[in-house]
């Protein structure tokens, strides 16, 4: 899901950012030593700066959160029913063999039983326990989609069960500690003013908490919004596109980004039987497979003048009724235009749903967006857990290490740019839209790599790099020395500055 850090070329330097925040927590460490409770914490947060990024994925009930979880690693992990697990903050690691560990509110945590269904998915059961007294379940499962991002199921958020409503809300927005996860993938049919409500709870003015650059929003069942036709996810990355230039939505979260995540999960675990049933249906003239789609209802149970027509060989209808389940209108409609087209065998059949579904699509923004700036959200989080420390538990230590914390923030670069990514997307910085793009681009909106901050193919020369950066640099100057410049604008520009001095240095370097 992630490119590997040395593929990342921040124009800053985010080893100094990560050595600087493992000194700020190792200084918490022996101020409070003679304290379990803060030590523990403090201790747990210096672990994690060196564990997989967490991911949270939340979103309203039957937003189609463990659909998506389970495309992402590309198995069935995660239950999509509305069983007793759905109710719990479920986590998902790697780990060299699977294993489900129930940690209830009081006691030590015990191994559940790991078994699969028919399907070859992934069965969990709580064996008894309620979930009103289950803290977590920790699902270990060998997959390189884990390696470098563990992914965190929700439960609903605005849940009928209030209780169930409130444990999502809690876990990642509680005002008593911060979440624990580092970035969120927030799902919503469309922006429900529930959807809004949550991501601006999630949200605060200061830099070191949730900002728009943690959190992605996601259409997650975008073939939906267009009935099943061909080109629904067309319409629905339309819709996305006018999400991400609305300033109130840009002010909440990072992008919008349009999947179909059924579509995207068939791909991925697409079956033998599934395959030959599709290339059935794909043999049946065009006329006969329009009518049968007409409606779901219709295709699992045809009127008797379409049952005439469709003659033998034909999946039986509840087959077809599980190809439904699988893939959805949008999704056979698209197998069969595929399977008429281009796609000769099963593996390409699933590259080319993969493909329609907008997965590809997600996982590029969750590696630019999230993978590539790890050091920094993991630095955030450590923040804030020091901040908590000095706030419960005050003394002349926690007051320096409050000033540490302060300075670290005011001073690393890292946070500048978040500072200044936010302020752009309110549009609290008085620049023309060009010149906002540009800004925004030049400070890591669309990636911190060196060339997705240039807007340069990944291939293009150290030479060519070089002058566009220095052109870069020109104009924001002028645009900070111009004497009609208002502060915002300034300190704005003064960042951006920074930031292609930093491009240089990388150029240089290399």
């Amino acid at each position: 899901m992630t490119e590997s850090p040395t593929s990342t070329a921040s124009t800053t330097s985010t080893a100094g950012l990560g050595d600087r925040t493992r000194t700020l927590l190792r200084n918490a460490l022996e101020a409070y030593g003679d304290s379990p409770r803060a030590a523990g914490w403090l201790r747990h947060h210096l672990d994690r700066l060196d564990e997989p990024l967490r991911l949270a994925i939340a979103g309203k009930v039957k937003a189609g959160k463990s659909t998506l979880l389970n495309a992402l690693v590309g198995e069935e992990i995660a239950a999509t029913d509305a069983g007793e697990c759905t109710r719990v903050v479920t986590w998902y690691q790697d780990g060299p063999s699977p294993r489900i560990l129930l940690h209830p509110m009081q006691g030590p945590p015990r191994q559940l039983r790991t078994r699969r269904s028919e399907r070859g998915g992934l069965v969990v059961d709580l064996d008894g326990a309620d979930p009103a007294t289950v803290d977590r379940l920790t699902v270990d499962w060998p997959s390189s989609g884990l390696r470098s991002t563990s992914l965190i199921d929700t439960p609903g958020i605005a849940s009928t069960s209030v209780d169930t409503s409130a444990r999502a809300s809690r876990f990642l927005s509680s005002d008593e500690a911060p979440s624990e996860a580092d970035a969120v993938l927030y799902l919503m049919r469309h922006l429900h003013s529930a959807d809004a409500r949550f991501l601006e709870s999630f949200h605060d003015r200061h830099v070191a908490r949730a900002t728009p650059v943690s959190t992605i929003a996601v259409l997650s069942r975008a073939d939906e919004i267009g009935a099943g036709r061909l080109d629904a996810l067309s319409s629905a990355r339309r819709i996305a596109g006018r999400y991400r230039t609305d300033e109130k939505i840009a002010a909440l979260c990072q992008t919008v980004v349009a999947v179909a995540g059924l579509v995207a999960l068939a791909g991925r675990t697409m079956r033998q039987d599934e395959y030959l049933a599709l290339r059935a249906l794909a043999a049946l003239p065009p006329e006969v497979t329009d009518a049968l789609l007409l409606s779901a209802d219709r295709f699992v149970t045809p009127p008797d003048s379409l049952v005439d027509r469709l003659g033998t060989g034909v999946p039986e209808s509840a087959t077809r009724r599980l190809l439904l389940t699988r893939l959805g209108v949008y999704g056979i409609r698209t197998a069969i235009a595929a399977l008429r087209d281009h796609a000769p065998d099963a593996a390409r059949l699933s590259a080319e749903l993969v493909a329609a579904s907008g997965l590809d699509d997600l996982r590029e923004v969750l590696a630019t967006q999230f993978g590539e700036r790890r050091e920094l959200l993991k630095a955030r989080s450590a923040l804030l857990a020091v901040e908590l420390v000095v706030q419960r538990e005050p003394r002349p230590a926690g007051a320096r290490l409050a000033t540490e914390v302060e300075r670290l923030v005011a001073s690393a670069h890292e946070f500048a740019e978040l500072r200044l990514l936010a302020a752009l997307r309110s549009r609290s910085v008085p620049l023309p839209a060009e010149a906002r793009e540009e800004a925004e681009r030049l400070v890591g909106g669309n990636g911190s790599r060196l060339p997705a901050r240039l807007g340069l193919p990944d291939d293009v020369d150290a030479a060519t790099r070089r002058q566009v950066v220095v052109e870069a640099l020109g104009r924001w100057r002028r645009r900070a020395a111009n004497p009609v410049s208002d502060r915002a604008t300034v300190d704005a520009c003064a960042v951006v500055v920074r930031s292609c001095e930093g491009m240089l240095a990388t150029i240089a370097a290399t």
